[in-house]
């Protein structure tokens, strides 16, 4: 639809350059609100947006929290199982040795079950895998890998602020210094870390498991009589156990690495969040500003003295116009 100005109030105004600007003042008044409004309404999104990330980021750190304390149980479940053990009967260190001759030594086999046990039990024990585990078990170590990621010092300064319990707006200091493709990129390093350390010791999980299995199925068979296969068993259970209670205290560190950088996420995107919705203030601000402008101009035009409400109304458009760029450029 198109606008044309009254034939009465074109013949009032000045046909000069000062009529002309006055004329435009509204319009121009009009387009600045307009975008003042838009870039509100764009930084409250922005704003809604940043929040709800933090929220997915939160779920992310709490499922990685929860990884950490489980694992920590059932570490201290299976170290204080394995002390119990060692302080009820005498537990020899792991004899690799003494397994197979167990192994081999055992009652003849009573039936085609028994025979096939013992044939699994002693293939098991000669293969790759189970080499490997019970060469970890004996001397008490864990697959390669499994250290935290060392983090950039502007990260690792924020990770000690958060855990000697700073104040926010010291942490939100050391914050401004991490960007977000620093803090994605270790996210994802500590992550890496964490599943090349899964993938490390799942072939020894699995070759561990299946030993245990035979060899408890191989002491039901035997039973209490046979003193050999009763000692390889206490030393394989306590050294399976020691092993498994290393391996969820080095998993549980692992994510707890990795729930700390999900915490800085969340509070880099809860920061970001609360300036955009400063922003979104500022700007709404602004456009008070300016409407204000296309209020008094409007006045100017229809009053006989317009050069005050004139210049109120360039004074309140130049005054939103400098402070939004301002907000755009400094907050």
């Amino acid at each position: 639809m198109k606008v044309t100005i009254p034939q009465e109030l074109k013949a009032d105004m000045p046909q000069t350059a000062f009529g002309k600007v006055l004329t435009a003042t509204p319009v121009v008044m009009a387009v600045v609100a307009t975008m003042l409004a838009g870039l509100a309404s764009s930084e409250m999104t922005r704003a809604q947006y940043d929040r709800a990330l933090a929220a997915q980021q939160q779920s992310k750190a709490g499922d990685q929290w929860s990884f950490f304390q489980a694992k920590r149980l059932r570490g201290a479940i299976q170290r204080n199982t394995a002390d119990l053990m060692q302080a009820t009967v005498e537990v020899p260190p792991l004899d690799p040795a003494a397994l197979r001759s167990a192994a081999e030594q055992a009652s003849a086999p009573a039936s085609a079950d028994s025979a096939k046990l013992k044939t699994e039990l002693l293939a098991a024990l000669e293969s790759p895998a189970g080499q490997q585990a019970l060469g970890l078990m004996k001397k008490g170590e864990l697959p390669p890998g499994g250290t935290t990621v060392a983090p950039p010092p502007e990260v690792k300064a924020a990770l000690d602020a958060m855990e000697n319990l700073r104040s926010d707006q010291e942490i939100a200091v050391l914050l401004a210094d991490v960007t977000l493709a620093v803090l994605d990129e270790t996210v994802a390093v500590a992550r890496d870390r964490a599943l090349d350390f899964d993938a490390a010791t799942r072939p020894v999980n699995q070759a561990i498991d299946q030993l245990d299995s035979l060899i408890s199925r191989q002491a039901a068979v035997a039973g209490l009589a046979n003193a050999a296969v009763a000692t390889a068993t206490r030393q394989f259970t306590a050294a399976r156990l020691r092993y498994a209670a290393a391996r969820y205290e080095v998993e549980a560190r692992l994510n707890q690495a990795i729930a700390n950088l999900y915490e800085l996420q969340v509070r880099k995107s809860n920061l970001s969040a609360e300036r955009h919705h400063r922003r979104s203030q500022q700007f709404f601000f602004g456009m008070l500003g300016a409407q204000a402008g296309v209020i008094i101009s409007t006045f100017a035009m229809a009053a006989r003295q317009r050069n005050v409400l004139w210049a109120l109304a360039a004074a309140a458009g130049l005054v939103a116009v400098a402070f939004a760029i301002y907000v755009y450029l400094c907050m």
